[in-house]
């Protein structure tokens, strides 16, 4: 069977343009979804407010990325259009048009619906006008000792030139003018050590802290506003005559030439500082910004009017998580505590992995036991080495402390830190040090390739041999994220995994030609070819007279030869249901092309992210856990693993409580229509016998999503 062969016939089939969504219109309905979680009245309102920034932080990173590179194709002419027809510049008019839409009703939501319901609850956020003269002079005495020393005015003239704007940072762009009557542009920043909401009561009340304890209260205004109200003190004997808030996204998409790098560590390091000096992909300002000042800002910036966003509201939309730190639970979802086996506290974790399997879904269970498994390792005599891939492990790391722990120890510490996991860079860069300090093998990985597979393995020297302990993850080794994000974790000692993660690590760290991996998938070397070959042979069996069954739960589906494939799958009648938490190119619901494929996006408290493939089989169900996605990056451009379920304990609780209780969401859950467009799918299905809420559901039943299949 040449399956290259097949899927290329399979793309030219299927590749009518009218046959896929675009990439990024798709990721902006995703965002659109993340909004209507804000717009959601019957969450509490800080969390609210919790899903309105991530909104806001979700649109800064889109720009960053996404859209500068659309910019990027257009300026060098590129004419080529995506898979769904549309040239980068239709992209690009069509996704200005969605997000200018989105901004609208963010932005109404955070003056009608947000403030208002916050002051019901003692939260006010007020403009300085509001405040009386005593606290004005308060504020003002704060001003002159915390922030005024902190601030630099940078004046533009033709002595001058227009000062550097850094990535991300609040501006006030400033008109003064002298006793001669001339008139001069000046750029003051907001300074991003300081919160850009200022709780004021603990400024200018003496008592706050005993009143809160009796009734709570929390006063703000916004930081840029104190400063907006003191700028005579940065422009002595001059006349302000306006002043308005900017912000400017630039591209961070940085590219390394590894092939040409002799020490990739200090490339990324320089690219790293490169970064901030991207071009300017998007100017946000305030509602009543003059029409003179903002051509300067376009003129200076070197952009153009469509790369404007006019606000009627917060700049920076982002910056109003910091409300949802504030102590008042009652204003926020149920705190929830994740379920933490007493197997763990009873047993030796080398033990109980040897009796078994283990699966671990977090957040509902606990990260801990992957942290004391590492730790335990690093202290344990009996373990030889430990070799694990890093990804995204954030700061103060405990599970890169125990690593540098077990090379302090002696033991063989061999650890591949990819350094290219965007915007972790610095992170992993100080990492990386930290383990070579202490002698760790520490591995860039392959040249042009990221590294995003997720395993461990332990070497351990026991009575009877040598043994070896994996895990393997569809999420990152990050105690921060493992409470946001949903995600799987196996543990295992099946001699044959484990020899086979042994052959992804020579893979990996030295020279290896090595093809098959066993019961592994590896991308880029045969993670594609298996998939389609399980979906061929769903397709097979159904012909053959038997059914055909298939869910996929991804972040993304954006790889066309993948779709043709699901799209063939669907014609010859294997019933497909996608659940699809971010970006689907697939059109589901099209007569002849996709029937039988269903598309659901589930948006909720966590961040849907575990990756599980089931093919029917004929009754010999398989289940497959993977850190990847089906997208040409990660198909095709990165190292991914996928690995089987072989525990049928385990496989029937993926199959029957994990996606089963995936696919009966009917609150969370946002059906993909054949328009492109996604609606609630409590608001499509009118008779309804049961609510699902599949994330509550597992919170009360996190004890189910901890399985041992040993004894």
């Amino acid at each position: 069977m040449d399956l290259k062969h097949i899927q290329s016939e399979l793309l030219k089939k299927y590749s009518s343009s009218k046959n896929f969504i675009n990439r990024d219109l798709s990721w902006i309905e995703f965002n659109g979804r993340v909004l209507e979680e804000a717009l959601n009245k019957n969450l509490p309102i800080l969390d609210r407010v919790k899903f309105l920034s991530i909104f806001g932080s979700n649109l800064d990173e889109f720009y960053m990325i996404r859209i500068s590179g659309l910019k990027e194709q257009i300026q060098a002419n590129i004419s080529e259009p995506s898979i769904d027809g549309l040239s980068s510049k239709e992209t690009l008019q069509l996704a200005e048009i969605k997000i200018q839409d989105q901004l609208k009703r963010a932005m109404n939501l955070w003056n009608n619906e947000i403030i208002p319901e916050l002051t019901k609850y003692n939260i006010f956020i007020k403009s300085i006008r509001e405040l009386t003269d005593n606290e004005k002079e308060k504020l003002r005495k704060f001003y002159y000792d915390e922030i005024y020393p902190v601030l630099t005015p940078l004046a533009f003239d033709p002595g001058r030139p227009f000062p550097y704007i850094s990535n991300l940072s609040l501006s006030l762009a400033v008109l003064v003018q002298n006793k001669k009557g001339e008139k001069h542009f000046a750029r003051v920043k907001v300074p991003s050590i300081l919160p850009r909401l200022l709780q004021i009561d603990q400024i200018i009340n003496p008592n706050y802290n005993k009143e809160i304890a009796k009734k709570f209260k929390a006063t703000f205004i916004w930081l840029g506003d104190l400063i907006l109200d003191n700028l005579d003190t940065l422009f002595p004997g001059l006349e302000i005559l306006c002043a308005h808030r900017f912000r400017i996204t630039r591209d961070t998409d940085i590219e390394i030439q590894e092939d040409e790098a002799d020490d990739l560590l200090s490339v990324i390091e320089e690219n790293i500082k490169q970064r901030k000096f991207g071009s300017v992909v998007r100017l946000e300002v305030e509602k009543n910004m003059p029409e003179s000042m903002l051509e300067t800002l376009i003129k200076n910036l070197q952009i153009t009017r469509e790369d404007v966003h006019i606000l009627d509201g917060p700049i920076g939309i982002s910056s109003i998580m910091q409300l949802y730190d504030l102590p008042v639970p009652e204003l926020k979802e149920k705190p929830f505590y994740p379920f933490y086996p007493k197997l763990f506290e009873e047993e030796n974790i080398f033990n109980i992995i040897s009796n078994g399997d283990v699966l671990l879904h977090h957040p509902y269970v606990s990260f801990n036991p992957v942290i004391d498994f590492i730790s335990a390792a690093a202290k344990d005599p009996k373990v030889l080495a430990i070799k694990q891939t890093l990804y995204r492990v954030g700061p103060n790391s405990p599970i890169v402390k125990a690593l540098i722990e077990a090379a302090d120890r002696g033991k063989q510490v061999a650890a591949l830190v990819e350094l290219k996991a965007r915007f972790d860079e610095e992170n992993n860069i100080y990492w990386a040090r930290e383990l070579e300090k202490v002698g760790a093998h520490v591995v860039y990985g392959l040249i042009g390739l990221k590294t995003h597979a997720k395993m461990t393995l332990i070497v351990r020297k026991e009575s009877n041999g040598v043994r070896r302990y994996a895990h393997l993850s569809t999420g990152n080794y990050n105690p921060v994220t493992a409470k946001i994000y949903t995600d799987i974790g196996l543990f295992t000692s099946n001699e044959e995994i484990c020899s086979n993660i042994n052959d992804v690590f020579n893979y990996l760290t030295g020279y290896s030609c090595k093809d098959d991996f066993g019961k592994l998938f590896v991308a880029p070397i045969n993670l594609n070819e298996n998939f389609l070959k399980l979906i061929l042979r769903e397709i097979e069996n159904v012909k053959n007279g038997g059914s055909g069954r298939i869910i996929l739960k991804m972040n993304s589906l954006v790889d066309p030869g993948m779709i043709s494939a699901l799209y063939e799958a669907s014609c010859n009648g294997v019933k497909i249901d996608l659940l699809i938490r971010g970006i689907c190119c697939l059109i589901p619901g099209i007569p002849n092309l996709s029937e039988n494929i269903k598309v659901y996006s589930i948006v909720g408290r966590f961040l849907e992210h575990s990756r599980i493939f089931y093919f029917y089989n004929n009754g010999a169900e398989e289940v497959y856990l993977s850190s990847a996605d089906f997208m040409q990056r990660n198909l095709f451009r990165r190292v991914e693993i996928a690995f089987p379920i072989l525990s049928e304990k385990i496989k029937r609780n993926l199959i029957e409580i994990v996606l089963d209780t995936c696919l009966k969401d009917n609150i969370k859950a946002r059906i993909l229509n054949s328009d492109g467009n996604y609606k609630l799918r409590k608001e499509l299905e009118k008779e309804v016998n049961e609510y699902v809420n599949s994330q509550e559901w597992f919170m009360e039943n996190s004890e189910s999503l901890f399985v041992f299949n040993g004894k």
